[in-house]
């Protein structure tokens, strides 16, 4: 097993190599609720606390990634015509402890 070091070096290394700051063109066919379910696992993927293995991931990636993601995630939102939606079902969630 590899230490929290090592694996956040292995990010760095991954995120360094050359060509994986190309921009590419993606052609994908999801439905709707996979696009409301892949923005939601964006934006909890976004919330890392100090020590979590994906913090590692996220620093690697480089300054401007997690902006990068979340304006993915609005962009699948709006194309799909969910952001009202999407707004609306968070408003619905609880905050905080409450449950």
């Amino acid at each position: 097993m590899l230490s929290e070091k090592e694996v956040s070096l292995l990010y760095e290394t991954i995120m360094s190599a050359p060509g994986m700051g190309d921009r590419i063109k993606l052609d994908i066919r999801l439905p709707r609720k996979n696009v409301l379910l892949l923005v939601k696992v964006i934006e909890k993927g976004l919330q890392t606390r100090p020590g979590e293995a994906l913090e590692g991931l996220l620093e690697a990636a480089g300054d401007g990634s997690s902006e990068a993601l979340r304006e993915i995630g609005f962009e699948l939102l709006t194309k799909g015509g969910l952001s009202d939606m999407y707004n609306k079902l968070n408003a619905l969630q609880p905050t905080g402890k409450e449950k």
